[in-house]
């Protein structure tokens, strides 16, 4: 089926194995971001409010960092698998993500926590918008690598010999050289 594919123009190799690159890299992606989260008290005032341990919060937001790296390889597709770009598309769905995390977290959980008042405000909600930047950039850097390694053993056509295809694109041996002119301009 994957010839048959590729011998019509459609090769589906940046699209296989999305959701498994996204998992992995907005895993991996957690690191730093749970380091930014763990020095602003964010881990403590979350685990307060839903009475657990700050070690719970954290493994919490550790896999919530993973699901909404599988989302944000879904949203993006081929778009996601951008080695140039990647940071800026991961940065832009950090922020996304950071936009729609504290609507709830700020309005709605201060009825449930008894208080009446939002908790994450003033260190814990500038830890957040960091920790969402941060994810988000390293995400948008470790998908195409992880997603690369993850392809390595799909891909039955040898890299740079496609004559089809998004990869016979961006091959410069392919390039149509009758749009250059020859000779002395006249």
């Amino acid at each position: 089926m994957l010839t048959m594919v590729s011998a019509h123009g459609l090769d589906p190799g940046p699209t296989q194995r999305p959701l498994t690159a996204g998992l992995l890299a907005g895993l991996a992606a957690a690191l730093p971001a749970l380091a930014i989260l763990d020095s602003f008290a964010w881990f403590e005032t979350l685990a307060a409010l839903f009475g657990t341990s700050p070690r719970t919060a954290t493994l919490l937001c550790a896999a919530g960092c993973s699901l909404s790296g599988a989302v944000y390889a879904l949203a993006l597709g081929r778009g996601a698998n951008d080695p140039l770009g990647g940071w800026l598309f991961g940065l832009a769905g950090g922020f996304f993500l950071w936009m729609l995390v504290p609507l709830p977290l700020l309005h709605w959980l201060p009825a449930w926590s008894g208080t009446g008042r939002p908790l994450l405000v003033g260190r814990p909600a500038v830890g957040l918008l960091l920790a969402a930047l941060a994810w988000g950039g390293a995400l948008g850097a470790l998908f195409p690598p992880i997603h690369r390694a993850l392809r390595a053993g799909i891909d039955t056509e040898p890299t740079g010999r496609a004559s089809l295809g998004p990869e016979a694109a961006a091959m410069p041996k392919l390039a149509r050289t009758h749009d250059k002119p020859e000779g002395p301009p006249a």
